[in-house]
């Protein structure tokens, strides 16, 4: 079946946008799908779903403070969110301003003066005149950028709620939020219960939030977002495998560097890559078996994925049960537990 951009539409209350977290991360509601079953959980429930030898695997990457306001020579402003840093000092950005700046001019911020240099549609690449790194200048100036659709500015809360209990590497704008949900508590759970974790890194790019313009999915391009799998990543995947256990992935973004760096011999590449890798219907996954996320907005490609990796319908009929039931969506929402369409159950270790 040909799928059109409409066929990933849904009508969502606005009051069911989650614009702060839960109290407690693993506090968060979550529904398992499997198959044609849904249950409604919580996410602390989630080590009763995983089987002793079952791989997790993070996206240990850790938010930058991404937003910055500066102003031109003729004293307009301008809003400034990078899309991906690129340098010691230099990144690709977005800019928001009246008149929109040329390549060659000067963009005075706080503490720093900000050349363009280039510019590729809708981004621009600045070169910062600092002597710190770039990510070190945005730690001290800059502001979280929590996303479009929270209707707040971001407050000190939100440097550690908008960040993962396992963040490492500096480098996203936008968190990889299906890993939000987990605290200290629920990682020595995983242990516990003999559930291997491993890790890659993959920096989140302004452009997850990037809109579907094309009703021809076919047209769309993919923003284009750096990660490496480290060789023990590889390795850990390769020993579940041997031990026939499932790969795990907790978000999208884990997932899609996974697929990305997919083999012919059903194990990723290790080392440093870029992906644009866009998921729809129809994609053959090599890797994941289970999939940790949380709800996506309509026409995204996120929702596109998702509808790929558990079957279009089933995902649909659990959108509509968690409209119904009242989950919360998006960043701060709540999370879901996928199944691979075809890949098996989703195993209850309770019983």
């Amino acid at each position: 079946m040909t799928y059109r951009l409409a066929d990933f539409d849904y009508a969502l209350p606005p009051e069911l946008i989650a614009q702060v977290p839960a109290a407690e991360r693993s506090a968060s509601r979550l529904l398992v799908v499997d198959g044609d079953e849904l249950a409604d959980e919580r996410f602390v429930d989630l080590p009763r779903h995983l089987a002793r030898g079952d791989l997790v695997v993070f996206n240990d990457t850790r938010v930058i403070k991404a937003r910055a306001a500066g102003v031109k020579p003729t004293g307009g402003r301008v809003g400034m969110l990078v899309e991906r840093i690129v340098g010691e000092r230099e990144a690709w950005v977005q800019l928001r301003a009246s008149h929109l700046p040329r390549v060659g001019t000067s963009i005075a911020f706080e503490g720093a003066q900000a050349e363009i240099v280039a510019r590729e549609e809708r981004l621009f690449l600045l070169r910062f005149a600092i002597t710190e790194s770039l990510p070190e200048w945005l730690d001290r100036h800059g502001e979280m950028p929590l996303p479009p659709y929270i209707a707040r500015r971001a407050d000190a809360s939100d440097e550690a709620r908008y960040q993962t209990v396992y963040a490492r590497h500096p480098g996203a704008v936008a968190a990889p939020t299906a890993g939000l949900h987990f605290d200290a508590a629920l990682l020595d759970a995983l242990a516990a219960a003999g559930v291997a974790t491993a890790q890659i890194t993959l920096h989140v790019g302004a452009g997850t939030f990037q809109p579907v313009t094309h009703d021809d999915l076919a047209r769309h391009r993919m923003h284009v977002e750096r990660y490496d799998i480290p060789a023990a990543t590889v390795d850990a995947i390769a020993g579940a495998r041997a031990r026939r256990s499932r790969i795990v992935a907790v978000g999208t973004t884990t997932l899609r560097a996974l697929e990305a760096a997919a083999g012919d011999d059903g194990l990723p590449k290790a080392g440093w890559n870029e992906t644009a890798l866009f998921v729809t219907p129809g994609y053959r996954f090599r890797i994941v078996d289970a999939l940790v996320t949380n709800f996506h907005l309509p026409r995204s490609t996120l929702l596109m994925l998702v509808s790929a990796f558990a079957g279009y319908e089933t995902i649909r009929a659990a959108y509509a049960h968690a409209i119904a039931d009242r989950y919360r969506f998006f960043s701060y929402g709540d999370a879901m537990l996928l199944t691979r369409r075809g890949g098996g159950s989703i195993r209850d270790q309770s019983a």
